[in-house]
């Protein structure tokens, strides 16, 4: 039997999951309280942003997805475009080869604010004011500092001392890192958030016209005049070695609306798997369902040496199609009917050997050459490689430290459900505005500055990112909402949890904690874009005949800590019983489900 940390919650009222224990309870309140599955969604989302700032914040981003059982599955899109003056000859102009990974250079219009309140606005039933309390609350008080923000604090702390000083003063309490465990308030940004309520609730009486006037405040308001006057003002040592201004504007904000959009979706083991378009990376995930289709997992079993190695050579297939096409469908042609299509997977699926793979192999779907960065054309060529630097971001001087993401997941008792993604605007990505208590971005550092790529940089376009939620319908109910934080990691611990479900038969509890493996193959959508060919990471729970297995195939088997890979959590409906049913990460010690 399967081991597992905990049990896998059921229930009848509602369950939340999420990456922290205090964003589970908020929503979990909510939900007690009479809110709906958006609603709790929408409390989560903001106070992730107060308690995990190394992971999110107000100037990140966020990719939902909502499922109501008397509609059809909507993507919120919370990914803002880089600027209007950004280009390939304004970076190259300033001796750049590579976006920054931090500073102001790779700031994008913030979009989390705007589709959290719009998917309130249209799905919910709460006002503002009140799925902002706990937030405000928290920020404005204080809560328990994580352990792991305080190693981010401290990683940052000599850039921060010596380059970032508002950074400095919002973080580096009593003259230096603060302690794990110890209480944290920031209370400029409760003061932003209580000033925004106060602009909206005088503009407008009702629910739906506060929403509308906060996003003004935001994005045309008070909030917007802060953030491009900051961009405009302050020259920031960024990962580069230099300082650089902004190119983010108060037009740029003010003309930017988060969009709702219809998801991507193939059917899969009598589910219906539905992704965000390929401005991020989901269908990525729907790309290895595909080829995972014409074989036979469940007589391979779970965790065997067949598995991880026929779903490792799949995941290496589908991420070079990523590499050569995806992108902002508003501003490229993605074939994403040739990619998903069952014909291009039966295509594919012949270059999986019984050897493990070391070249990067796009697709010509439609029969469309690929074109990879780095001038690499496909057909066997191996990924560029970069030098050692930052990752998710850099910063200068003082080693690496990576930002990472969160994640929500909620159903209510009427069976509707959410799955939302939020990330970026992390306190080591870029010095906090001080008026405001929050610092933007920089997911531009996802595009490259090579022309002619689906994501190469281009004014007003949105970086294709990792942000990946998931939703599952199953004969058109919704059954599962599921996600994970890691970067380009994100849909591949997806899947392996959703295979292990499906055809491991395990409970969602017992599908998280099983243990996680993944490939960096190929190049990181982070900068510097580094790749490992071959490389495959595994937990060092499975079992030494497996990862003996899995090298004698020719893997570059790395074996890393035991509970080290994923922070995935999931809730759902099971349709034969009807009762509600969530599970959440135990990795990091911080990842909870509550429900009843």
């Amino acid at each position: 039997m399967m081991f597992t940390t905990r049990p896998e919650l059921s229930g009848t009222h509602g369950m939340v999951a999420s990456t922290h224990w205090l964003a589970s309870a908020a929503g979990m309140a909510v939900l007690e309280r009479g809110g709906n599955a958006v609603d709790a969604a929408v409390a989560a989302g903001f106070l992730l942003q107060v308690v995990e700032p190394h992971l999110n914040g107000p100037g990140g981003d966020v990719p939902i997805l909502v499922a109501d059982p008397a509609g059809p599955v909507q993507v919120y899109c919370g990914q803002g475009p880089t600027p209007s003056a950004a280009s390939i000859e304004r970076y190259h102009d300033l001796g750049l080869d590579l976006v920054p990974g931090s500073g102001l250079l790779a700031a994008v219009v913030p979009g989390a604010f705007g589709a959290w309140t719009l998917l309130l606005e249209q799905h919910g039933t709460w006002r503002l004011r009140d799925v902002l309390q706990p937030a405000i609350g928290y920020a404005d008080t204080g809560f328990p500092l994580l352990p792991s923000t305080v190693a981010t604090i401290r990683t940052v702390e000599t850039l921060f001392r010596d380059h970032w000083p508002t950074s400095a003063a919002t973080y580096l309490t009593s003259g230096g890192p603060p302690m794990a465990g110890s209480r944290f308030r920031n209370p400029a940004l409760a003061d932003t958030y209580r000033r925004v309520l106060a602009e909206a609730e005088a503009a407008a009486p009702g629910r739906e016209g506060q929403l509308v006037a906060a996003r003004e405040a935001f994005y045309r308001g008070f909030v917007a005049e802060a953030m491009a006057r900051w961009c405009a003002t302050q020259e920031v040592m960024d990962t580069s070695g230099r300082r650089h201004r902004g190119l983010l504007e108060g037009d740029d904000l003010a003309r930017w609306e988060p969009t709702v959009e219809e998801p991507v979706s193939i059917d899969y083991a009598g589910l219906t798997i539905y992704k965000t378009g390929p401005w991020g990376q989901g269908p990525v995930m729907l790309q290895q369902l595909q080829l995972l289709s014409g074989f036979d997992l469940q007589a391979m079993g779970h965790l065997s040496v067949d598995w991880i190695h026929t779903v490792v050579e799949c995941a290496k297939l589908a991420f070079a199609d990523r590499e050569a096409w995806y992108g902002d469908p508003e501003h490229v042609d993605v074939p994403l009917d040739g990619l998903l299509s069952a014909s291009y997977a039966d295509e594919r699926r012949a270059l999986v050997d019984e050897e493990a793979s070391y070249d990067l192999r796009p697709g010509s779907p439609h029969g469309r050459p690929p074109r990879m960065p780095g001038g690499i054309e496909g057909g066997g060529a191996r990924p560029a490689v970069t030098a050692d630097g930052a990752g998710e971001p850099t910063v200068l001087g003082d080693g690496t430290t990576r930002g990472d993401t969160c994640h929500v997941d909620v159903v209510d008792r009427n069976g509707m459900m959410v799955s939302a993604t939020p990330s970026g605007g992390w306190l080591q990505s870029s010095p906090v505005i001080p008026e405001l208590g929050f610092c933007l971005g920089s997911r531009a550092q996802m595009l490259w500055l090579e022309p002619g790529l689906p994501s190469s940089m281009a004014g007003n376009k949105r970086p294709r990112t990792t942000l990946s939620p998931s939703l599952a319908t199953r004969d058109g109910v919704p059954y599962l909402a599921f996600g994970t934080p890691g970067g380009d990691q994100q849909d591949q611990w997806s899947p392996t949890f959703l295979l292990a479900h499906v055809h491991g038969r395990l409970d969602l509890q017992a599908a998280i904690d099983a243990p996680m493996f993944h490939t960096n193959h190929f190049p990181s959508s982070f900068y510097p874009r580094q790749a490992s060919p071959g490389q495959l990471l595994t937990e060092g729970r499975l079992p030494a005949d497996v990862v003996a297995g899995l090298r004698a195939r020719g893997h570059d088997v790395d074996v890393v800590g035991d509970w080290s890979q994923g922070r995935l959590s999931a809730a759902g409906r099971d349709p034969e019983t009807g009762f509600l049913k969530a599970a959440a990460n135990p990795r990091g010690m911080q990842g909870y489900a509550v429900g009843r």
